[in-house]
């Protein structure tokens, strides 16, 4: 009996022992990938730092040769998240930001529709939080918005098209600071400036098709939108001098040029047209009875 009860304390023991062992293993291992993680983005930081502030060409060649393999790593969507979260540069920003860019636009093994819907809610909220960032990383993260937006167009969830509520994405920036107007503004113009060009990595069919849905889906309403948006501006006292309330005002104007030029019948790409200045609206549109009226446009009564 008590050498049944000896080989059982000492097989609780060992149990016991192997379990701590085990759990002491996964801390080292938890700890071990924090730091690599930590390595890897300060090597990512100097990276960034020999792409755009050096003046050597052959530095810059070879940052440019280990940023390919980067975007090509299969960890690159997780060290993006990282370098927007804990970068210590702005350039750190516009790399996340333009090596996502090139993921979501990959022909071959793109990435899940449930990854590119994290990926465009984390991009509105990380502009939402962050209204003051260099305006070259906005413009980067605006750009990787509209393209995501434009390439998963016709994508659906639960017979939901995700990526066309554009106008209730942009809602919480319209209703917030100058600055975050500006964003909400500049998000809608680069969306219609980007679904407005072919791109030459994907088919001109796709484009074209993509095209003609968001000219009759939403971009009725985003005109819409702008054109009330510069009424409400054109009624207050605006002051110019203020670099906030230009800035608002000039993209409002460039998102209703973007509106009225963008290629209603499908002609831009061929460069053969001699009628690429005529604004084609759609017929649809004049339910709208829109007309000029002190350089705006207003609905009729």
């Amino acid at each position: 009996m008590r050498t049944t009860g000896f080989r059982a304390a000492t097989s609780r023991g060992a149990v016991v022992s192997l379990h701590t062992h085990k759990r002491r293993s996964e801390r080292c291992m938890k700890w071990r990938k924090m730091a690599d993680h930590v390595q890897g983005l300060a090597q990512l930081e100097i990276l960034c730092k020999q792409l755009y502030e050096t003046t050597d060409t052959a530095v810059r060649h070879q940052a440019e040769k280990a940023l390919v393999e980067f975007t090509n790593s299969p960890d690159c969507l997780s060290k993006c998240q990282l370098l927007l979260e804990r970068g210590s540069s702005s350039y750190s920003q516009l790399l996340a930001a333009t090596c996502l860019s090139k993921l979501v636009s990959r022909t071959s093994n793109p990435l899940p529709l449930e990854q590119r819907i994290d990926i465009r809610n984390y991009v509105l909220n990380y502009l939402a939080t962050r209204p003051k960032l260099a305006a070259f990383v906005t413009q980067a993260l605006i750009q990787l918005y509209a393209r995501i937006t434009k390439l998963g167009w016709f994508d659906c969830q639960k017979d939901d098209y995700v990526f066309r509520n554009v106008i209730a994405d942009v809602t919480r920036f319209l209703q917030d600071s100058v600055e975050h107007c500006i964003i909400g503004v500049t998000i809608l113009s680069q969306l219609t400036n980007e679904i407005n060009q072919a791109d030459t990595t994907h088919p001109l069919t796709k484009h074209r098709k993509i095209a003609s849905s968001f000219r009759d889906s939403s971009l009725f309403d985003i005109f819409t939108l702008s054109c009330n948006l510069l009424k409400q501006a054109s009624g207050k006292n605006l002051n110019l001098n203020d670099e906030s309330q230009h800035g608002l005002l000039m993209q409002l104007l460039k998102l209703s040029y973007n509106c009225l030029n963008f290629d209603f019948i499908g002609t831009s790409t061929d460069e053969s047209s001699d009628d690429l200045c005529t604004v084609q609206i759609p017929t649809s549109w004049r339910s709208g009875n829109f007309v000029l009226s002190t350089g705006l446009f207003t609905r009729r009564p």
